[in-house]
C-alpha cells in the first residue's frame, strides 16, 4: 500500500495520529497563556466564574480547536522540510501514515467549529483566534519560515495571542495594560526560547534551510539579541503595574534572573550549555508567571464572593 494511501494502514492507534497531526502538546501549553487571559479578565471586572461558565467553556473548547487547526495546516505545508528533520521526521504527514487530504478537511472543520465556538463569547474573541490562525499559517507558515531570520518574530504574534482570546472571550476590549503586558511578555518570550531550540538543533535547521537566526548569523548575534529582547522583557513587566504590584514583581523578577542567567551562563558554558539552560528556564518562565497569574486572579475572584 502507498504512503498515505488510508488511515486503516496507520502502524499507531488513530488516537496518536491525530494527537501529532494537531500538536496536542502544543495546544495543552497554550491553554495556559489562554486561560491567564480569560481569569485576569474575570478578577479585573470582579465577574463571578458561575456568571461566565459558559464563555469558559466555550473559550477553552474553541481555542484548543483553532490551536488544533493551525497545527494540522503546518504540517501539511510543512511536509518536505519536517522530512529532513530529526524531531519531526516521523509526524504522521511525513510517513504518510495519514493523508494530506484528511490533514486539509481536519484542518478546515477544526477551524469552523473553533471560531463558532469562540464566537459564541465574544466577537472579538473570534476575530482574534481567526488572526491567530491567520498569522501562523501564511506569514509564518507559508513566507517567513524559509525566507527570513526574522521569522520567530513574525511567528510570535500568533503565538501571544492565547492571552488575548480569553481575555476577549470574558470582556471585549483587549487595551486594559493587564493584558497587554501578558501579550507584550508572551510576544518577547518567544524569541529568547526558539533562539535556544534552534542553537540546539542548529545542524537540523542549516539541513532543513530554514533562516533560524543562529544558524545564518552564528552564536554571539544571538546572544546579543537574546539580551536585547530580554530587556525588553524586563520593561513590559512594568505593564501590571496598573493592577496589582505582586504580580509586576513576580514577572520582574523572573526576567531579570533569565537576564543573569544568559549573561553569566554565556561565559561559563558552551553554547550548548548555555542554550540547554536557556530553553530550560523560559520554560519555568511561562509556567511560573501564568499560574501566578490564575491564582491570583482565582483567590481575588473568590475573596470578593
Amino acid at each position: 500500500m502507498q504512503r498515505g494511501e488510508g488511515l486503516t494502514s496507520a502502524k499507531q492507534p488513530m488516537s496518536k495520529i491525530l494527537a501529532q497531526t494537531v500538536k496536542t502538546g502544543i495546544i495543552k501549553s497554550n491553554l495556559i497563556p489562554m486561560f491567564a487571559g480569560l481569569t485576569l479578565a474575570l478578577y479585573t471586572y470582579r465577574i463571578s466564574l458561575l456568571d461566565k461558565l459558559p464563555e469558559i467553556l466555550l473559550a477553552l473548547i474553541g481555542s484548543a480547536l483553532v490551536m488544533g487547526a493551525a497545527g494540522a495546516f503546518n504540517n501539511l505545508y510543512d511536509r518536505d522540510i519536517d522530512s529532513i528533520m530529526e524531531r519531526t521526521k516521523q509526524r504522521p504527514t511525513v510517513t504518510g501514515e495519514i493523508s494530506p487530504r484528511t490533514v486539509l478537511w481536519l484542518a478546515i472543520f477544526m477551524t469552523i467549529l473553533g471560531l463558532t465556538a469562540l464566537a459564541f463569547t465574544t466577537p472579538l474573541a473570534a476575530l482574534l483566534g481567526f488572526l491567530g490562525l491567520f498569522f501562523y499559517i501564511v506569514p509564518y507558515t507559508m513566507w517567513s519560515k524559509r525566507r527570513t531570520i526574522y521569522n520567530t518574530e513574525i511567528g510570535s504574534i500568533s503565538g501571544a495571542m492565547p492571552p488575548l482570546i480569553g481575555w476577549a472571550a470574558i470582556y471585549p476590549d483587549v487595551t486594559h495594560p493587564a493584558v497587554l503586558g501578558l501579550f507584550a511578555i508572551t510576544v518577547i518570550w518567544q524569541m529568547p526560547h526558539f533562539y535556544a531550540i534552534a542553537i540546539r538543533k542548529h545542524d537540523e535547521y542549516k539541513a532543513a534551510k530554514v533562516p533560524m537566526l543562529p544558524v545564518v548569523k552564528g552564536m554571539r548575534r544571538t546572544y546579543i539579541q537574546t539580551n536585547i529582547y530580554l530587556l525588553v522583557l524586563i520593561a513590559s513587566s512594568f505593564l501590571f503595574v496598573t493592577l496589582s504590584s505582586g504580580l509586576m514583581l513576580v514577572a520582574l523578577l523572573l526576567s531579570i534572573s533569565w537576564l543573569l542567567l544568559s549573561v553569566l551562563g554565556y561565559s561559563r558554558m558552551n553554547s550548548e550549555k548555555w542554550a540547554k539552560s536557556m530553553f530550560l528556564y523560559s520554560l519555568l518562565h511561562m509556567t511560573v508567571l501564568f499560574s501566578t497569574v490564575i491564582i491570583y486572579s482565582l483567590m481575588g475572584i473568590l475573596f470578593d464572593l
